[in-house]
């Protein structure tokens, strides 16, 4: 599986977790361009674009020469000081020492402060002092950029460069900034990483003489600009006892839910700090914060079928994040939402016309569209490349276009969740069309290049631990053919009365969803409703249901899309694959698509608990206390 999106808690679950290989196929494959094509490419490369980031209150002192400032206060980081430090004693003895020249190094470090608040029914469950992790992740390239040792080796199963993936990332690394103890970590990961690669680059050359051909002969990696940012740092302030209080309050709604058998309500704050250096000349030190307050809420039918329903809010300042009324809206909705479908009938296979409203709209094109345009997909020989050969095709109805923009930081007035201004190999994000008027015009891209698109849009993302590969960031869905909502659903039942059916559907929110796209595995999705409802052509009252699960193909599900409603709405969530888990949003308008297939989901067969709920049946002796006071006096 190669894209899973959750919302909030739970997003997306890739398949790759079942295909050992596809973690270590990011690369793609070699390219067969002359050598000097290269060369002339990296003498452009000369001068790196400089910006500095400033704090409000910075701004107003900031004058002419920032761009050196920038410099100098990133040079003056006792991390980054000891990144370039070793990087360039490091590149320059290790260039040639081996038998394959090292011609990249990259080192990334992260830190991680993070703040978790967690209640259910009233009651704080635990309370997270701020607490730090750094991680140190080095990309380090032996060979040249046409073909390196990231290269893929095509063993037909197991992939024999899990073999040689280095040491883990995770190892003891110096969480104070102590210069020499961070020289000596880079120092001794640098050493096993280049006698990893050195290994790899051997496998990879006598790969090529055994196996046939490849389809794309592209090069291992680009050349880019360098850059240099400094991003001033702010503290991650949580006022501890206000939301501990929230939390106890928000949380002890579900006690007037006894049909509820667990519940929580959490809020997090997490602060990621990002230091680049590359032999390149980059040099980047940024920070993302975020914050999210989340609600779970599960259940058990009577018929064993396991329920959950999820909601929750993610923002880049507590400003965004919603008051606490809007906060208890949320959490009772869940509740009251999840008693419904307890007692709701049980989905039967269907396909026909159907609903995706805004949100759920922007999940199934997540799933259906965006992994399979990530562009080291377009190369891999294990993957299944749908859109590889279509560009300059029609692919969806002409009234869809489909942009991915990291640059923009929010949607109306809702914060993106995909925001950044750089990706995590240095590259500036970049706004992409992918589809203008239903017609595939390019894929997403990291610095693995493929056939006709040579160079990154600012998309190669990852999570602290693992290799960046193209992902989305905002994925935003447009349409020119709307309606307003109220038509768009007289438009549904008429479709059902066309094709006979005895009901359509409205998919009101999709918790999250899953995607195959390896070639060894059908190319069809799944994703995961939380609250489906019927919809009578004879005018009775919808019926909500449970136990569905969307699937399709991608193919046919995006060419039956009819119309858009003027409802435009954003998913926040996090999204896995191969390359970690990263944060991404998908904005779209409600869609009617003409045929949607619904399957059973899996029911468990373990009976409901055998005791309700404490809260069901208040306690004897504490209802009774009262009444024997009274009759004391």
């Amino acid at each position: 599986m190669n894209g899973n999106l959750r919302a909030h808690n739970c997003l997306s679950l890739t398949l790759a977790t079942f295909a050992l290989s596809l973690s270590l196929a990011a690369y793609g494959s070699p390219q067969k361009a002359a050598k000097n094509h290269s060369e002339k490419k990296a003498a452009k490369q000369t001068q790196a674009t400089s910006t500095e980031e400033t704090s409000p209150g910075e701004k107003a002192s900031k004058g002419k020469g920032s761009n050196h400032a920038a410099g100098r206060r990133a040079d003056n980081h006792v991390v980054m000081s000891a990144m370039r430090k070793e990087l360039d004693r490091s590149f320059s003895r290790l260039k040639n020492a081996g038998n394959a020249p090292l011609y990249f190094l990259a080192y990334r470090i992260y830190d991680t402060e993070t703040v978790d608040i967690k209640g259910k029914f009233g009651g704080l469950i635990g309370f997270d002092e701020p607490r730090k992790t750094r991680v140190i992740d080095i990309d380090l390239r032996v060979g040249s950029p046409e073909r390196d040792s990231s290269h893929p080796v095509r063993g037909g199963g197991f992939d024999l460069s899990s073999m040689f993936s280095g040491s883990s990332p995770f190892k003891a690394t110096p969480i104070e900034d102590n210069e020499d103890a961070l020289r000596v970590a880079l120092w001794s990961r640098t050493d096993t990483e280049f006698k990893s690669a050195q290994k790899k680059y051997m496998l990879v050359q006598a790969n090529k003489d055994v196996k046939v051909e490849e389809e794309d002969s592209s090069a291992d990696f680009s050349l880019e600009t360098p850059q240099k940012e400094f991003k001033s740092s702010e503290s991650l302030s949580i006022d501890k006892k206000l939301w501990e209080d929230r939390i106890r309050r928000l949380s002890k709604i579900y006690r007037s839910y006894p049909g509820i058998e667990d519940a929580a309500v959490e809020f997090t704050a997490t602060k990621t700090t990002r230091y680049l250096v590359t032999s390149e000349g980059t040099e980047i030190q940024d920070e993302r914060i975020q914050y999210r307050v989340f609600t779970t809420a599960k259940t058990v039918a009577q018929d064993g079928m396991r329920l959950a329903l999820y909601d929750g809010v993610e923002a880049p300042s507590l400003a965004d994040v919603p008051d606490e009324a809007q906060l208890e809206k949320m959490v009772a909705t869940v509740a009251k939402d999840l008693v419904a479908l307890r007692t709701a009938p049980v989905a039967e296979p269907y396909v026909g016309p159907a609903i995706l409203k805004a949100k759920a709209s922007g999940v199934f094109f997540h799933e259906t569209f965006g992994h399979r345009i990530e562009g080291h997909r377009q190369k891999s020989e294990d993957e299944g490349r749908t859109f590889a050969k279509k560009v300059g095709q029609r692919i969806m109805p002409e009234f869809v276009t489909v942009s991915d923009d990291p640059t923009r930081v929010r949607f109306g007035a809702k914060a993106l969740n995909g925001y950044y201004k750089f990706d995590d190999e240095g590259v500036p994000g970049t706004k992409v069309t992918l589809v203008d008027k239903g017609v595939l015009k390019t894929f997403l891209m990291g610095r693995s290049p493929i056939k006709d698109f040579t160079t990154s849009n600012g998309h190669g993302r990852c999570s602290p631990g693992r290799d960046p590969v193209a992902r989305q960031a905002n994925l935003i869905v447009d349409s020119t053919k709307r309606v307003p909502y109220p038509k768009l659903r007289e438009m549904l039942i008429e479709e059902v009365k066309k094709q006979g059916k005895p009901y359509g559907l409205i998919f009101d929110e999709i918790a999250g969803g899953f995607t195959m796209t390896q070639s060894v595995l059908p190319q069809v999705y799944k994703l995961l409703p939380l609250r489906v409802w019927k919809v009578f052509p004879d005018g009775k009252p919808d019926q909500l249901m449970r136990g569905a699960d969307l699937v399709g193909t991608p193919l046919a599900s995006l060419e039956r899309i009819m119309c858009g409603a003027d409802d435009d709405d954003t998913f926040n969530g996090t999204c896995g694959a191969e390359s970690g888990w990263v944060p991404v949003s998908a904005t779209s308008p409600s869609l009617l698509v003409g045929t949607i297939e619904v399957e059973r989901q899996h029911k468990a067969q373990d009976k409901p608990p055998l005791l309700p709920s404490p809260m069901s049946e208040p306690d004897k002796e504490s209802s009774a206390e009262p009444a024997a006071k009274g009759a004391a006096k």
